[in-house]
């Protein structure tokens, strides 16, 4: 097999259209894997493919009626732009492209339009089909379920998926909706961003947002979004349990909390010492990451876990609920907790904080290894690889 980049002599270069998310719906984790694709597939494929990003902007309609909620407006345009918008716009440029890579498996409505042979949609989870594959565990109106059918037949259509985990690969395996020989696994990387290196300006953001009262000071961090499966809840009972015995600890969580969760962190008496922040600039982030002590993943459920070596590669240790997913993800450079148990969690938290400062040699040594694990971790090779995978569809292999 010949390696990204070479051309047989007379072939010209693949042209892919890489297929991204609405900017409008802020989904960071989205974004990074789009740009990231392009970006590479730009700079070190070039000769091999000539990659276009195309991601049209989102129409507001219904936010323009006064007397609606804004969420319920919202949604109404997200719907409407996603299963209707979106596919006619890209019918327009359809004989533009070779190929059509999606680069997120929740948007599979738009491969129903598109010629499937030539199709390649990269799968991060499940949880988008869960009210179809497991309707005892996710219970959906049956409007939601027949919009989540259009989006499934339409990923189903997809020649080939990428899966970015072993974990993800199986579970797609596990409930039928794809064959062995069309599945690849090819892990996200980590943003160059994400560094060790001091950056002067966004490293005094971060102290600005995160003040050290005391040389000892520990922030402890959690990064994602607030569904349910990251149980934001367990991450809360363990700050707190954390915080009874630890002098000025601090959380700062970036993603937000729910209603929910914040009244939580206000019965649990800890809502004084959470710093809770939006998604941020990854450059801003890349700061936070390498100020805080500790990254805490408590998810009961993931496709990947991109917090767990943007941290490492900054020098944050990590503490992970203990999935299969997040070990392939971690390895040995992290710790593991079941998911769930408090008091576990809270002995891994205290342990770790006791040996940051009684045991600097055996802190770095952490460090060092968090940052080492996280280079394998590479956009460049994630698009080496998918190029490969390009290139067999188009050779009917």
């Amino acid at each position: 097999m010949r390696r990204p980049g070479a051309l047989i002599a007379g072939e010209q270069a693949i042209r892919v259209a890489v297929l991204c998310d609405f900017r409008e719906e802020q989904w960071p984790s989205m974004d990074l894997v789009g740009d990231m694709l392009w970006r590479h597939l730009s700079e070190y494929c070039y000769e091999s493919v000539t990659a276009t990003q195309l991601v049209p902007r989102l129409r507001k309609r219904f936010q323009y009626i006064p007397f609606l909620p804004m969420k319920v407006a919202q949604n109404a345009d997200r719907l409407i732009n996603r299963l209707s918008d979106y596919p006619a716009w890209l019918g327009e440029r359809q004989s533009q492209y070779d190929l059509f890579h999606l680069v997120d498996h929740s948007y599979g409505q738009l491969l129903r339009g598109l010629p499937s042979h030539r199709t390649v949609v990269t799968c991060h989870d499940l949880d988008t089909f869960r009210c179809l594959l497991d309707p005892e565990r996710e219970k959906r109106p049956r409007w939601f379920r027949a919009m989540t059918r259009r989006i499934l037949e339409g990923f189903r259509q997809a020649a080939h998926v990428i899966a970015v985990s072993n974990a993800t690969r199986n579970e797609i395996l596990r409930y039928g909706l794809f064959p062995p020989e069309r599945i690849n696994v090819i892990p996200n990387g980590v943003h160059p961003l994400y560094s060790p290196s001091p950056n002067s300006f966004w490293d005094q953001k971060a102290a600005e947002l995160m003040p050290v009262p005391g040389v000892d000071t520990p922030w402890l961090l959690s990064v994602g979004n607030t569904l349910p499966r990251k149980r934001l809840d367990v991450l809360l009972r363990v700050f707190a349990a954390v915080h009874r015995n630890v002098a000025g600890i601090r959380l700062v969580r970036v993603g937000g909390f729910t209603p929910e969760q914040l009244r939580l962190a206000g019965e649990l008496g800890v809502e004084h010492a959470v710093l809770n922040l939006p998604f941020l600039k990854r450059e801003l982030l890349a700061a936070v990451y390498r100020r805080a002590t500790l990254l805490l993943h408590t998810a009961e459920a993931e496709g990947f876990g991109l917090p767990l070596i943007e941290a490492m590669a900054c020098g944050c240790p990590v503490v992970a609920s203990d999935l299969p997913v997040l070990r392939e993800v971690g390895g040995t450079a992290a710790s593991y907790c079941s998911v769930g148990e408090v008091e576990s969690w809270e002995r891994t938290v205290a342990g770790l904080l006791m040996e940051r400062t009684r045991s600097l040699d055996a802190w770095e040594i952490r460090r060092q290894q968090g940052r080492t694990h996280s280079a394998r971790f590479s956009w460049a090779e994630n698009a080496r690889q998918t190029v490969l995978v390009y290139q067999n569809i188009l050779e009917g292999r």
